[in-house]
């Protein structure tokens, strides 16, 4: 039987991209909520809130997955992951960041490579055989 995880939060500006991504997530029914937060900061503050302790936390559901977007307005990913490292750890606890990205530069994988919290780094969009993947990778006792 599969475990559903929490939360996946994803952070993109583009709202189509959103749509098909969460199309995606609800097609494997792999978690209890799905949140779409368009940019970077936002998502900071959403972290910081899932980080207290319940019941401060309960609009904020910890996610166990965050797909981040490296080009957003106001804040990028690059900023983002700059912050989400400084976050105390019980902000992040164990959360898998994937950077989803169209980005095809070789130099934006290798930069990614190097920020320890950044565990894949894909290219949109998402698919339901992609979080498939990453869901047996990250969650097997979950998701064999």
């Amino acid at each position: 039987m599969k475990v559903k995880l929490n939360c996946i939060l994803l952070v993109d500006d583009d709202e189509p991209t959103n749509f098909l991504n969460k199309i995606a997530v609800e097609e494997l029914e792999c978690t209890h909520h799905i949140k779409i937060i368009p940019g970077a900061r936002e998502a900071l503050d959403y972290l910081s809130c899932a980080g207290q302790p319940a019941p401060l936390n309960k609009n904020c559901p910890t996610p166990e997955i965050i797909f981040l977007d490296i080009n957003m307005p106001a804040m990028d990913g690059w900023e983002f992951l700059q912050r989400y490292e400084a976050l105390p750890e019980e902000h992040k606890s164990s959360i898998i960041v994937i950077m989803l990205t169209t980005s095809f530069n070789p130099e934006d994988e290798l930069k990614a490579r190097k920020i320890p919290s950044v565990k894949e780094f894909r290219n949109k969009p998402l698919t339901s055989a992609l979080l498939q993947d990453i869901l047996q990778r990250y969650f097997p006792d979950n998701y064999k």
